[in-house]
């Protein structure tokens, strides 16, 4: 199914493994050049990315995961551009904001599938008291989770948002040792600083409609990172006029790929993380996560989502972003969240072939915008962006495929029941 990484294979064969008799500056070397000699051995794929990484904005990191006799997973990391420079995170904020609304829910002792009612209370703030896409017409943190991991729908995210209010989430992910994400904002809706900072009163209803829990309107006073990130040579403002200079980010979101992935694996593998790192949920969460986080569109029900527009690779990027409608293999699984927004690329995902006893973390973001204008609705995502996630995860994946394991994995915890 999958075209093999060229020469990857004889530089496999030589220096890549890592071997107990190596000092640690050799270890360490290897760990920073790894990727690059994996992308450099597949010239065709790679080498317009690693001739153009800085431009790109391209950072990789890459989880080996080997298991011991217990089947505990143990780590090996790797990196390829990593840094701390500016990128849109779009759609990934969504993965922490998911997360912390379950774990609030859990602090409530509150039911995911519990009726919850959002209020208008402020300027640009709109109310929803049903929703058409559920069973039963109810809206719930449920179903908004299932959606934004199935296909990152953005209003879902917002009521979350809404459900967590600013402040509480920045607190709650300080306390996890994640100081420098920024997420404050909502998605892909026109509001102003302070609508931004001031969410909707929200409540929870019993099945007889009576009131079990209620927030009231709340009003962030989290003071910003004085940040100066900046993007691109220009930009089409709302009037659609190019302005000539770059765009300013630094009152957008804001999350780095090392703490998109490392929230990631806290969920994935919270025994991995120190105790304050995970998040406080219950098991019945965890198994919900697994199945939204890996079930195709085409799998789904409630709602029935149109597979010509949502097809299955919609939000799985890595390995299978150049295969729109085109059916995925069943037996390989991403458990993943992914962004798409101003130029920017970005997945975040652990992968399984659980024929192949395969598994492996990875996450990557690229900038796909090559005339500088943000904006103007001509990026890259199909040309650059898409066929280099889908390489990079099919390069990894190959190499996987051919390495030695002392034990292979028991992988049965992540093997859910899908809705269809």
């Amino acid at each position: 199914m999958f075209k093999t990484a060229g020469l990857f294979f004889t530089v496999v064969a030589g220096s890549l493994f890592l071997q107990a008799c190596k000092t640690t500056h050799q270890v360490v070397a290897e760990k920073e050049n790894f990727l690059e000699q994996l992308m450099a051995a597949n010239p065709s794929a790679f080498s317009h990315i690693l001739a153009n990484r800085d431009s790109l904005k391209v950072q990789v990191i890459y989880s080996k995961i080997d298991r011991d006799k217990k089947n505990q997973p143990h780590f090996t990391d790797y990196y390829f551009n990593v840094n701390k420079r500016y990128f849109y995170p779009a759609s990934t904020v969504k993965m922490p904001v998911a997360f912390l609304a379950l774990e609030k829910l859990n602090q409530l002792g509150i039911s995911r599938n519990t009726t919850f009612i959002t209020e208008k209370g402020y300027s640009g703030q709109t109310a929803v008291y049903n929703d058409p896409t559920t069973a039963d017409g109810r809206p719930t943190i449920e179903h908004y989770i299932k959606k934004i991991f199935t296909v990152s729908d953005n209003d879902a995210n917002n009521r979350l948002y809404e459900f967590l209010g600013q402040q509480y989430l920045h607190d709650q992910l300080r306390k996890k040792g994640y100081n420098d994400v920024q997420i404050i904002r909502r998605l892909s809706i026109n509001m102003t600083e302070d609508e931004h900072r001031t969410t909707n009163p929200v409540s929870f209803r019993d099945s007889s409609g009576n009131v079990i829990y209620e927030q009231p309107l709340t009003k962030s006073n989290l003071p910003y990172i004085n940040r100066t990130d900046k993007i691109g040579k220009g930009y089409m403002n709302d009037e659609e006029v190019l302005v000539n200079e770059p765009m300013d980010f630094s009152r957008k979101n804001r999350i780095y790929l090392t703490d998109l992935h490392q929230i990631l694996r806290s969920v994935l593998f919270p025994e991995s993380v120190q105790p304050e790192q995970r998040f406080n949920i219950a098991e019945s969460d965890y198994r919900f996560l697994y199945q939204y986080m890996s079930q195709l569109p085409s799998e789904t029900k409630y709602p029935e989502y149109d597979t010509s527009e949502f097809y299955d690779s919609y939000c799985k990027y890595l390995m299978f972003g150049s295969m729109q409608h085109q059916p995925l293999p069943k037996q390989i699984r991403s458990f993943n969240k992914p962004g798409w927004s101003y130029g920017f690329l970005t997945d975040v995902a652990y992968i399984i072939d659980f024929d192949k006893n395969v598994e492996f973390m990875l996450s990557a973001v690229i900038y796909c915008n090559s005339d500088g204008i943000l904006n103007d609705d001509k990026y890259d995502y199909e040309t650059v962006g898409l066929p280099f996630l889908t390489e990079l995860g099919k390069a990894i994946y190959e190499y996987e495929l051919k390495r030695n394991r002392k034990f292979n994995p028991d992988l049965s915890k992540f093997k859910v029941t899908y809705d269809k």
